[in-house]
């Protein structure tokens, strides 16, 4: 006999009852389901968890990040109240080390607060243990609910997450692209009847000219947008960090992960991390379209050098010992190398910001040391 996650057993009932599921709400209910949900129930970080972010590799990611939130304060002309919002702050190990950064500059430091976005109860509580001796410091459900005043939002592996909407390329047509039932009873892919009509004119043009068969993947512009129009309309800038392409173009990048490993994104659901890669151009166009300004995006690699990473190892290891040396050498690698196992060229970084900040740490030509971090 087949054993069946709980979440699975609910959504074949559910298509038996309605029909097909477009691809964005399996995505949906596999994260977010209100009891079964992958992010509502457990914390999927770290060597015991299901995968590793950047934060969790080393402290330097996180105070970089802090000392280009006190480049922004400075180039908005470091106000007296600014918010520090992070979207999806994990256990809040980015946070921990942007703040012990942000210590170097009192001035800035004494007017954060501190604002999390997080849905994960278990997170939720991981995030109060990490942060428990600071001040000034606010959970949320959603960036709707953080007071106004000039911000710096965070979001690093925030975007790959939200659902994402899928489409085939038939004979006469796009298809919305569904999760349905086999002969057996099983989830599988499958593709709408009827296809969507004149769905061609919203491609971007390189998506138009795909063979048929070929899969194009979009998120709604929502959520940039409200990030978009807070930094426009508020001051300040936003940063987003995540892996995914440059370009709009065809292909299905959905997947799933679990203990550190790929696994089948209809299998199992609600036991796995479900994501798709980031569309960086539909970012940029949606930031662009309602009046922020767009910088990059770059590779994370590139960013971290820029603002001075190989630096802050050098700093570290000069401290350390030997074991604690290698530890950070390989740990800079990871951060900032290409390949299988580097972050550097698969993860990419764009700042938004209000259309009068012409220039932010990181993105411009020239290479910008965070020579003042924490020792």
């Amino acid at each position: 006999m087949t054993e069946y996650s709980p979440l699975q057993s609910e959504l074949q009932k559910l298509i038996k009852s309605s029909g097909p599921m477009p691809v964005w709400r399996y995505m949906a209910l596999c994260l977010t389901h209100p009891k079964h949900g992958y992010y509502v129930s457990r914390d999927p970080l770290g060597r015991e968890g299901d995968f590793t972010t950047a934060p969790e590799v080393s402290q330097m990611f996180g105070e970089l990040l802090g000392l280009w939130t006190a480049s922004v304060w400075k180039a908005i002309g470091s106000p007296p109240g600014l918010r520090l919002i992070e979207l999806g702050p994990g256990r809040g190990t980015m946070m921990a080390d942007a703040l012990r950064a942000l210590r170097v500059l009192p001035p800035l430091f004494q007017s954060l607060s501190i604002h999390l976005v997080e849905i994960n109860p278990v997170l939720r509580e991981r995030q109060k243990a990490m942060l428990s001796g600071v001040r000034n410091i606010e959970w949320h459900d959603s960036i709707d609910d953080v007071p106004d005043g000039p911000s710096v939002i965070l979001a690093n592996e925030y975007f790959d997450v939200l659902p994402v909407h899928q489409v085939v390329k038939g004979e006469t047509g796009w298809h919305e692209r569904v999760v349905e039932l086999d002969a057996d009873g099983m989830l599988v892919f499958g593709a709408a009847a009827e296809p969507m009509p004149r769905f061609e004119v919203l491609l971007p043009p390189p998506v138009r000219a795909a063979p048929v068969g070929a899969v194009f993947e979009w998120r709604p512009d929502a959520e940039i947008m409200k990030i978009a129009t807070r930094v426009r309309d508020q001051d300040g800038a936003a940063l987003i960090i995540d892996y995914g392409h440059l370009r709009s173009d065809a292909g299905d990048t959905l997947q799933a992960i679990a203990r550190h490993s790929f696994a089948d994104p209809l299998r199992n659901p609600g036991q796995a991390d479900v994501t798709a890669h980031v569309d960086f151009q539909a970012l940029v166009r949606a930031a662009e379209n309602v009046g922020a300004r767009a910088h990059g995006p770059v590779s994370q690699g590139d960013f971290l050098q820029r603002l001075g990473i190989e630096t802050r190892a050098a700093t570290l290891m000069a401290k350390a010992t030997p074991e604690v040396s290698e530890d950070i050498s390989d740990a800079l690698k990871r951060l900032i190398g290409g390949g299988r196992d580097g972050m550097g060229s698969m993860f990419k970084v764009l700042a938004v910001s209000e259309p009068q900040l012409t220039s932010l740490a990181g993105f411009a030509g020239e290479r910008q040391e965070a020579r003042d971090g924490p020792s």
